[in-house]
């Protein structure tokens, strides 16, 4: 395989984050302190909701969100299958068991009219995934919740600045998650966060972060060790300056990647839904002739990086069946077998996006 020449991530670290880094480390406070305490408030009013809880990782939040609302033994939560391992792996950690729902092969996010017929005594929870940026159908899936009394948990590891009617993603449902790994929109290096209107849920958040303490030595519940250092939250104080402009070139580059890959026999560029603004973590399209595999191999050798964003849908991971969670998603299946992600990531140059409109024609070409 050549050389990659263009990476399908590259994380954008300037002088602002250095400089904060540094301001923390000579100020002798690189633990939870004023640093997270100033992220949250600043991203919590950047999403649009009251309260922000920062974490340790993306993972930790979803843990802690399902902690915060009593999900636990017995209560299952319905989510996609097509998502990163995290997003039931969270669900586990709890006790409960997850139920898989399909998507909506358009917008690879869940499809709220698979949801009813899973709902059953014990479902406590909806826990759609912003998946590659897009939010999922949120007016349907909250009416779906508020019809049967559920809590609806947003997973935003993705979709930092996604909007769905002019809301915000992380404002959206009962209580919201995001992840700050390298490769999301923005950083903290590693991280995560909880949004919500809710007070007494915030409180909640903040105890089992904090292995289960709301007054220091008093610990009212088994609790984790999932708070963010000041170290992490002043990269996210400079990212978060920076994510608006972030977001508006990857916006830039995935309309580039649609002109100019529209008419590649063979693909389906992403779809953006009529009401949502689409921040593309990921820009990944659908193949429809060939294999897939071969249109990766093909692509990687003209120098383009490629990610395949999620190839095995959750309930046919190994571990799952030896624990017995069960589903069939064809739509999920479908995706995980035909899907890839182009890079459209902020440092892309004209050269790189022209780089990638070839090696995918190209693909195409020999794949005839």
């Amino acid at each position: 395989m050549s050389d990659i020449k263009v990476p399908i991530a590259k994380p954008i670290i300037g002088e602002e984050e250095i400089e904060n880094v540094v301001e923390v480390l000579k100020s002798g406070m690189i633990a939870q302190g004023p640093k997270v305490e100033e992220f949250e408030q600043e991203f919590a009013d950047w999403v649009g909701a009251e309260y922000g809880i920062a974490v340790n990782s993306g993972t930790a939040a979803l843990h802690v969100a399902l902690l915060s609302c009593d999900i636990g033994p017995g209560d299952e939560v319905i989510t996609t299958p097509f998502t990163f391992i995290a997003s039931g792996n969270s669900i586990v950690y709890t006790g409960a068991e997850p139920v898989f729902a399909d998507i909506d092969l358009k917008t690879y996010t869940l499809n709220p009219d698979s949801l009813e017929d899973l709902i059953t005594e014990n479902t406590k929870a909806i826990m759609p995934v912003q998946l590659y940026g897009q939010s999922a159908n949120m007016d349907k899936i909250n009416k779906i919740a508020e019809k049967y009394g559920l809590i609806v948990i947003e997973d935003a590891a993705q979709a930092h600045g996604a909007t769905f009617n002019g809301q915000k993603v992380g404002s959206i449902g009962d209580i919201s998650c995001f992840s700050f790994y390298p490769t999301k929109n923005m950083t903290t290096s590693e991280g995560g966060i909880i949004t919500t209107d809710d007070e007494d849920l915030a409180d909640n958040a903040r105890m089992f972060r904090a292995h289960g303490a709301t007054v220091r030595y008093h610990h009212d519940a088994i609790g984790y060790n999932f708070r963010m250092t000041d170290i992490s939250a002043a990269i996210g104080l400079a990212q978060l300056d920076k994510i608006d402009e972030f977001n508006d070139k990857r916006i830039a580059n995935a309309a580039y990647l649609n002109e100019g890959l529209k008419d590649v026999d063979g693909v389906i560029t992403p779809y953006c839904a009529d009401g949502s603004k689409h921040v593309y973590h990921q820009y990944t399209i659908m193949v429809e002739k060939g294999d897939r595999d071969d249109w990766v191999d093909i692509i990687n050798d003209c120098g383009v990086g490629t990610g395949i964003h999620y190839p095995i849908p959750l309930y046919n991971q190994p571990i799952y069946r030896t624990l017995g969670f069960e589903g069939y998603c064809p739509n999920a299946e479908f995706a995980a077998d035909n899907v890839i992600s182009l890079p459209v990531h902020p440092s892309l140059t004209q050269e790189d996006l022209d780089l990638v409109i070839k090696a995918v024609k190209t693909a195409s070409d020999e794949l005839d």
